[in-house]
């Protein structure tokens, strides 16, 4: 298939994955909170889609994007969404936590900013072992205002790892824009003297993120350099939930509809069509919306976790 298509698969699967949630939310039968991507697919897909079984991952409670760009698969993914025993963690870690170690997603946390000391130690160990994965963290830029980003940053400087940090940055935090928090007037200019290679881009199109992931990945193991990737994108939807919140005062819809024109899916939908693809696309879309309702019909007759495996591989 070719990358495009490829691309777009990924895309359409995170971001009906994300609709059905919204369709089925209201049931309470879907037993977690909710961190939804819409309007952030390009950056998970691209790099993901870019690097691939070349590294490890870790994520954050947003994670959506990630686990299903790594993986493509939604039967664990729903089931771990309504709790049940056939979920990735067995109906115990619900959205905030989903992990697949075979697809290199290593760990996602609730807590802000709480994997990038995580990424960084496995860094240091793959550098330790000979283990010529490189490692790429996401976070938020509300993980900017953390002392830990700073400290970790820094080790991974001063050791010059094979790491990408890749700031997803939405401007709120998580409802205070990044004026109203942070001292400084651009985070890549403070970075930028750092011993790190620095890339700011405002960007839905995931084909730009995949090359810039691609050659992100090349001076990280060339160059023996941290990266640091800020994207910007728009967070369609509440910070948690499944519905708008432009009624809330801290953001209006017309921020909305400005990035909306050039919403990652359909960016990169219709420059597919353009190219003579719109059959393939179409049977992409069906084959996709098929797996998503299977998914989730396994997942509502899926058995809940017995009690006895309630403590099961859970450690305090």
């Amino acid at each position: 298939m070719p990358l495009g298509l490829d691309l777009y698969q990924k895309l359409y699967l995170v971001r009906q994955t994300t609709q059905a949630i919204r369709r089925e939310y209201p049931s309470d039968q879907i037993k977690t909170p909710v961190h939804l991507s819409m309007g952030e697919e390009a950056i998970a897909v691209g790099i993901c889609h870019a690097l691939g079984q070349q590294a490890q991952f870790c994520g954050t409670y947003r994670n959506h994007g990630l686990y299903l760009s790594l993986t493509s698969e939604t039967d664990k993914f729903f089931a771990e969404l309504y709790g049940k025993q056939t979920g990735t963690a067995g109906g115990k870690a619900g959205s905030m936590h989903l992990t697949a170690p075979e697809a290199g997603l290593m760990a996602t946390s609730a807590i802000v900013g709480t994997t990038i000391p995580i990424a960084v130690g496995m860094a240091f160990a793959n550098e330790a072992q000979d283990d010529d994965r490189i490692v790429v963290v996401f976070f938020g830029d509300g993980a900017l205002d953390e002392g830990v980003f700073w400290e970790s940053f820094n080790a991974a400087c001063l050791w010059q790892l094979p790491i990408i940090f890749v700031c997803e940055d939405n401007g709120l935090a998580p409802h205070t824009t990044t004026k109203e928090r942070q001292g400084y007037s651009s985070i890549t200019a403070v970075l930028s003297h750092y011993n790190a290679i620095v890339f700011q881009e405002k960007t839905t199109d995931v084909e730009f993120i995949y090359r810039l992931a691609c050659k992100s990945n090349y001076l990280a193991r060339h160059h023996k350099s941290p990266i640091f990737l800020h994207l910007q994108y728009y967070r369609y939807l509440e910070h948690v939930g499944v519905n708008e919140d432009f009624d809330q005062g801290y953001r209006t819809r017309k921020e909305f509809q400005e990035w909306h024109k050039i919403d990652p899916v359909n960016f990169q939908k219709d420059r597919l069509i353009k190219r003579g693809l719109g059959e393939a696309v179409a049977l992409i879309e069906i084959k996709v919306q098929e797996q998503i309702e299977k998914s989730i019909m396994l997942a509502k007759d899926a058995p809940f976790p017995e009690k006895a495996d309630l403590f099961r591989e859970v450690w305090a």
